[in-house]
């Protein structure tokens, strides 16, 4: 087997299993706020057409996709990141993927060069924000690279310091994984932000991965978070040379199980992703990318997403009413209060007397330049129904009250 295997840490949710392993909770009915699995109703006629095309399944799919679903992938992103109309070809530059997360995984697979002498693949390294989605990280152990991580932090809103990485790092860089708006922070990456890691990826010759799945769940309409290839157009960079953004239905549509994305970008880029993915067997079923068609054309039913969590945030924390040191994120489904205690001792207890669960925030965090940002945090996911989340802020803030005044 490969040995990189054997690098591989326990996953955040094994972590939490055996944090609670042995507790009796008290009688109360149980209330996740640990896992990112959107809970709302899946838009009606996502569900129809799946029914409707069942008949679809006996062919085999195509690892490219429908040209009606890259196209409806190519328009939503003209038009939501006010791209330039007809700008991303949906034949070179979109391609779909069964959800970020495989997506994600693959691609630094693909991505990452390690056959060549030179020093740049001897020390080929893969950046990403700390805390992170772990799949980041195991891509790139698994991909022969070192995973080097950019710690996010309150005094930078959450974002990493990009200045104060030294320029040896830079030079052995071969994918920046961003994740805006982030997980578990909620921080977005500005656009000026964006066109600076842009140059750098120029100037350093690496490829910029910007996960984006949460970008459609933000808090005011007029303000969406600005995304990747909206930065490249602000330059003119209409090939998007170095950059890909990966997107996905679960939380933008509710289709977790659907396992339904795309990565688009720069056109070389995604050809060779393409040729990866021949291999790797990935295609998405024929029922799935007509029913992600009809959702990528709609957006009716995004909006009243959006609606249903900006309740559920404002209730829970004019519920908290400053009991914990927590504030309303950019964006996502996550708030990330900073934690009177230990964070595990905090999730632990809150589990036993509460029946809450929430993720302790070093379990989606390493240890880097001396701290684990992640400590003394926790992930709190408002997925559940706007009864259960003020249920769960009503019984936190009793619980903050009883044991820290």
């Amino acid at each position: 087997m490969n040995n990189d295997l054997n690098t591989l840490q326990p996953y955040p949710f094994e972590r939490l299993n055996a944090l609670k392993a042995g507790i009796t909770p008290a009688d109360k009915a149980h209330i996740a706020l640990s896992i990112g699995e959107p809970k709302h109703e899946p838009p009606a006629f996502v569900l129809n057409s799946l029914r409707d095309n069942l008949d679809r399944i006996s062919a085999y799919p195509k690892t490219k996709g429908t040209e009606s679903l890259r196209a409806a992938i190519a328009r939503w992103l003209e038009s939501r990141f006010k791209l330039v109309a007809h700008c991303v070809d949906e034949n070179t530059q979109v391609l779909p993927l069964n959800g970020t997360r495989e997506g994600l995984f693959s691609f630094i697979q693909a991505a990452v060069n390690r056959n060549n002498a030179d020093a740049k693949t001897q020390n080929a390294k893969v950046l990403m924000p700390n805390p992170f989605y772990q799949i980041y990280e195991g891509a790139a152990l698994l991909a022969g690279a070192e995973p080097v991580f950019l710690n996010c932090l309150p005094e930078n809103n959450y974002v990493p310091n990009f200045d104060a990485i030294t320029e040896q790092t830079w030079r052995d860089c071969q994918v920046l994984i961003l994740c805006s708006p982030g997980n578990p922070t909620g921080a977005v990456i500005s656009e000026a932000t964006l066109i600076q890691l842009i140059a750098l990826a120029d100037k350093y010759d690496f490829i910029i991965a910007s996960d984006e799945c949460y970008s459609e769940i933000y808090f005011d309409e007029e303000q969406p978070p600005t995304g990747l290839l909206e930065a490249c157009k602000t330059i003119g960079r209409m090939t998007y040379e170095r950059c890909v953004v990966f997107h996905s239905l679960s939380k933008r549509s509710n289709l977790p199980g659907l396992r339904s994305g795309f990565i688009a970008g720069d056109a070389e880029i995604i050809k060779a992703f393409l040729q990866y993915r021949t291999y790797h067997g990935c295609a998405m079923s024929e029922p799935v990318q007509m029913a992600s068609t009809l959702a990528w054309s709609d957006e009716t039913h995004v909006i009243a997403n959006r609606l249903l969590y900006r309740r559920k945030f404002e209730r829970f924390l004019d519920i908290l009413d400053g009991c914990l040191d927590v504030s309303m994120p950019d964006a996502a489904f996550y708030l990330w209060p900073r934690l009177p205690d230990d964070d595990q001792t905090f999730c632990r207890k809150l589990f036993e007397e509460e029946h809450i669960t929430a993720l302790p925030g070093q379990f989606l965090s390493r240890q880097a330049e001396g701290t684990n940002p992640g400590a003394n945090h926790a992930r709190l996911a408002l997925v559940a129904t706007e009864i259960e989340c003020a249920e769960a802020a009503q019984r936190l803030k009793a619980f903050v009250k009883r044991h820290y005044g």
